[in-house]
């Protein structure tokens, strides 16, 4: 049976050794390394190329900030975040860089053993409670006014928000000027604005 390598980065010495001891008593699981930083992440990669290498959110470097880099040095090598940081905005910024998946800390040596198994085979692996208020936000998103804007226009509101005019949103979004007048006029029936102004606040505020 090949063995599965794992690999460990975190700055809390007891909980990194912790982890790593109950992963090694998985019979096909092999703790390759351990780290307790981003460099440290980066260089496990690029060294031993892990299986899985599972990351902290925060430590000295980034835990976010090194994924980029581990998975360019270590293309085949499945990040799996392993952290306390319970913010949707970083669960979605660990995903959108290329993590394979998010655990929260406290998670059993027996879930966590599944969830390494899990990402391997192509799952992508998200914590129970994560996951939840991953839809929570979803809902709250479609439900709010803003929610209900197009990528297009979020883009223009955002410029609006930054106070440019529809001329120079057109020129910055190489849109015709009269097109930037027919978003406005949806923006402002959809986020229940009568200007721009109110438009602007209601956006900052939902947004």
């Amino acid at each position: 049976m090949t063995a599965i390598t794992i690999g460990v980065v975190d700055d809390h010495p007891l909980f990194r050794e912790g982890v790593s001891r109950s992963l090694a008593e998985v019979s096909d699981f092999d703790v390759v390394g351990e780290g307790a930083s981003g460099e440290d992440a980066v260089s496990l990669a690029t060294e031993s190329r892990p299986d899985i290498l599972l990351l902290d959110v925060s430590m000295p470097g980034g835990g976010l900030d090194a994924i980029a880099e581990i998975l360019s040095r270590s293309p085949r090598t499945k990040v799996l975040m392993l952290t306390a940081n319970e913010e949707v905005d970083t669960l979605s910024s660990a995903l959108q860089r290329g993590a394979s998946g998010y655990v929260l800390k406290g998670v059993g040596s027996r879930a966590l053993a599944q969830a390494i198994r899990q990402a391997l085979q192509g799952t992508r692996v998200i914590s129970q409670a994560m996951s939840a208020k991953l839809v929570e936000n979803s809902l709250r998103g479609a439900q709010s006014p803003a929610g209900q804007l197009t990528p297009r226009e979020k883009e223009v509101m955002d410029l609006v928000a930054e106070g440019l005019s529809n001329k120079h949103i057109g020129l910055r979004l190489d849109l015709q000027e009269k097109t930037v007048k027919h978003h406005m006029t949806q923006i402002l029936q959809k986020l229940g604005a009568t200007n721009r102004t109110e438009a602007a606040i209601k956006w900052r505020d939902q947004s």
